[in-house]
């Protein structure tokens, strides 16, 4: 058993929580509280009845998320939000976020997590959000054809599909990017295009970046946004139940992007 304030201060140093901006609704940090015990911690990547569920089913009092429960901002106590709040409360279930920090931590982010599993090896920042780069990018010499299976294996088996853009074949990446999540966007592949990036791996993105990207001789390999950010949860809350001597499990619930 371990304290929930030791746990949650250790979190906010360990993710500098404090020192990464982030959007208004991520809210990071501890968001619920419980009595001030956690013996089991669970993992999920998003806040939702689901997890809250799985969470108590699995005995866990600390839930780890990556979106919590106030991306829609302000909202009356009614409806679906109640009832989220009903079953932490029930269940005396805490409920720890962390977006853009877990995003872009230099040992268990997503970006970086995700550039390990496909065997690729950053050598600098990509995506930037006002001061911080929440991705990863570096060079390398394969086949698109070969990274974009790569890839595909990975979202298999995190339940996801891989679409890509255009792609020629016989055609070569020798630098790429990852923004994980919602990274494709009509600002990174203007980054992209700057740095000269001809690969840009993300979990997705809207309809227009499939157009803009193959006109700035970009290839986007869209991997799935759940898939992509299930890493550095799970990595987390292994971490934090070894620091605190806890079990802890993932609780899985896709989402379907």
């Amino acid at each position: 058993m371990a304290s929930l304030a030791a746990i949650s201060g250790h979190l906010d140093d360990f993710l500098r929580t404090a020192d990464i901006p982030d959007y208004g609704g991520a809210l990071n940090g501890l968001q619920v509280q419980n009595r001030g015990e956690v013996r089991k911690v669970a993992a999920a990547v998003d806040l939702s009845r689901r997890t809250i569920a799985g969470a108590a089913r699995d005995g866990a009092d600390l839930l780890l998320v990556h979106h919590g429960a106030f991306w829609g901002g302000a909202q009356p106590i009614r409806g679906p939000q109640y009832e989220r709040l009903r079953l932490l409360f029930e269940h005396d279930i805490a409920v720890y976020s962390s977006h853009l920090p877990l995003d872009l931590h230099a040992d268990l982010g997503n970006n970086v997590l995700l550039a390990r599993e496909l065997d690729l090896r950053p050598t600098g920042g990509f995506a930037r959000h006002e001061a911080i780069m929440i991705g990863v990018r570096g060079e390398s010499d394969l086949e698109t054809e070969v990274l974009a299976a790569r890839v595909a294996e990975f979202a298999r088996a995190h339940g996801s599909a891989v679409r890509t853009t255009p792609l020629d074949g016989g055609r070569r990446t020798r630098r790429w990017a990852i923004c994980t999540g919602a990274g494709a966007s009509s600002e990174t592949i203007r980054e992209a295009a700057a740095a000269d990036i001809d690969t840009l791996i993300v979990g997705e993105g809207p309809h227009h970046t499939a157009v803009e990207a193959p006109e700035a001789g970009i290839v986007i390999i869209y991997a799935g946004h759940y898939a992509t950010e299930t890493l550095g949860v799970r990595a987390l809350a292994e971490h934090t139940a070894a620091r605190f001597d806890v079990p802890w499990t993932f609780i899985d619930a896709p989402t379907g992007l």
